[in-house]
């Protein structure tokens, strides 16, 4: 980017809302959209070619195959961790610094990572794991700084379009561990090396992405947008007690529905590989049911975005928990591949458009000054979540097996189903004010 672009930037941002309507505002959103599009292409790949082999390096350098889930633990715990930091430091630092310092920890945690497994140092290993994790509660966060600098008959697509960025790593990450390990095996490194060392590859090109070209930054340009609009006097108030956001019902409701969703979502996939092993499964065809619940979980954002700006985000939230119910169900009844690949294609699916409405919804409640805390809670609870039902997935399978595991899973997914039926009921969700905050209309 010249500098006279950084300049327009900047004069753009500090100016009036007027002075960037039309053609520059929307370029500017564009800008910020596709961004941070890229920056979670790029993080989720870095994290997908590594976390193929994470089980099989943590049984490999514990000397015990029980605790091979161990180091997928201390990375959902390093994101449950870190989600509130970056969540409190987002405000003084500014969305694009603070994304460009997480994905900076990204890379450490994945070199420390990939040196680990060189000396054949568990303890080193999980604390790599712990790094990358805090760069993944990061980068999840993005969504959010594309939603706060979009109209609300926009933000549930411009959210959407950043959550699609995980399809590309999907597709990319896996497709690169064996050359990866052909390369570390090269440089005379353990082959199980080379995929931590491509994550920080991958991690330090999305923080070079983000800090050149996120600009300007999403805070100063939300700002400009709400300053703009009606609400103004809302949006730009002073941020109200946690207590008090949590006591607005659509804030809980966003939250409970991410939170229901991601248990449901994290529980069943998790045990569904060795569910399937149980079953004498060949593993081509475990990775196919792995690779259907991947595309339903990315690859329709754009279609989940749009429904939420045109339905509105109650009754994407009610779909969505319909096809979570589905797929418990679907689940409890399946063995052969086939019906379990669209059972987890279904899984995906559920998640996803409960992801986008509930992350919407939330956008939708919070102020300016009130977003990056409350969103970092937020993902502090679904991480805190997946690495509760990454451990609870196996305790639960064993206790009470698959089936039941499907039908536990339907049930909770009522919760979510409640909560959107409730929220589509008051239609429109526009932002009003009331006490000098915003309220659902």
């Amino acid at each position: 980017m010249e500098p006279g672009e950084r300049g327009a930037d900047r004069q753009a941002a500090a100016a009036g809302g007027d002075s960037i309507a039309g053609p520059m505002l929307a370029s500017l959103q564009r800008r910020i959209r596709w961004t941070l599009f890229t920056a979670q292409a790029l993080g989720s790949a870095g994290f997908l070619v590594a976390s193929t082999v994470t089980p099989i390096v943590g049984a490999r350098l514990s000397g015990h195959p029980s605790w091979a889930g161990v180091p997928t633990a201390f990375y959902w715990a390093g994101a449950a961790l870190f989600a509130m930091l970056w969540g409190r430091i987002m405000d003084p630092l500014g969305r694009r610094v603070t994304l460009a310092l997480g994905l900076a920890v990204g890379v450490g945690g994945a070199a420390i990572a990939s040196a680990a497994i060189g000396l054949q140092s568990f303890n080193g290993f999980v604390s790599g794991l712990l790094l990358m994790g805090a760069a993944n509660a990061a980068l999840q966060l993005g969504r959010f700084m594309a939603g706060e600098v979009h109209r609300p008959e926009q933000r549930g697509r411009a959210i959407a379009t950043v959550v699609m960025g995980g399809t590309v790593g999907a597709a990319l990450g896996p497709t690169l561990v064996a050359p990866m390990s052909l390369v570390a095996e090269s440089f005379l490194q353990p082959g199980l090396a080379g995929p931590y060392a491509a994550s920080a590859g991958f991690f330090l090109i999305g923080a070079v992405v983000v800090f050149i070209l996120l600009r300007p930054d999403p805070k100063d340009l939300a700002r400009v947008l709400v300053g703009a609009s009606d609400t103004a006097t809302s949006s730009l108030a002073p941020a109200r007690p946690l207590r008090a956001i949590l006591g607005d019902p659509a804030v809980r409701a966003a939250i409970l529905t991410m939170t229901a969703s991601q248990a449901v979502m994290t529980m069943l996939m998790v045990i569904t590989s060795l569910h399937m092993s149980h079953h004498d499964h060949a593993l081509a065809s475990i990775s196919g049911v792995m690779s259907a619940h991947v595309l339903g979980m990315f690859a329709f954002s754009m279609v989940a975005g749009g429904l939420a700006d045109r339905w509105g985000r109650g009754r994407l939230i009610a779909t969505g928990a319909v096809l979570l119910m589905v797929a418990g169900v679907g689940a409890a009844a399946s063995v052969a591949p086939l019906p379990l690949g669209s059972t987890l294609f279904l899984l995906g699916l559920g998640w996803n458009f409960c992801y986008v409405g509930g992350s919407t919804l939330l956008s939708d409640r919070l102020s300016v000054s009130e977003r990056a805390r409350v969103q970092g809670v937020n993902d502090a609870l679904l991480t805190g979540t997946a690495a509760a039902g990454s451990v609870l997935s196996g305790v639960v399978f064993s206790a009470v097996g698959y089936p039941a595991m499907g039908l536990v899973c339907a049930g909770v997914a009522v919760v979510p189903l409640g909560l959107g039926w409730r929220i589509r009921r008051r239609p429109g969700a526009p932002l009003a004010t009331r006490e000098g905050h915003p309220r659902l209309v």
